[in-house]
């Protein structure tokens, strides 16, 4: 992890990252929505649709289940995000 994730104690708790199973959002496959980029949902692996995204799924879930870091699930990207601290790490 990065120097700036030590200051952010949700993404230091982070020892293994999930991975996305399938590059779809998850909410946007049931409205017939599309998206721009994937995030990862580091607490219960959900995929959803990032902030780019017309319905911005990744942080409505963060903020409305407590689950604070997301992964980007796109490829080459190795990052994670957390939405309380607003903190970045790389791995």
């Amino acid at each position: 992890m990065s120097k700036i994730a030590q200051k952010c104690g949700h993404l230091n708790q982070i020892t293994e990252v999930k991975q996305a199973k399938a590059q779809e959002c998850a909410k946007c496959l049931e409205t017939g929505d599309s998206w721009v980029h994937l995030r990862t949902c580091q607490s219960c692996g959900v995929t959803l649709c990032c902030d780019s995204s017309p319905n911005r799924h990744a942080s409505k879930h963060a903020h409305s289940s407590g689950h604070p870091v997301i992964s980007s699930a796109e490829p080459n990207e190795r990052w994670l995000w957390c939405y309380e601290d607003e903190q970045i790490a790389r791995y």
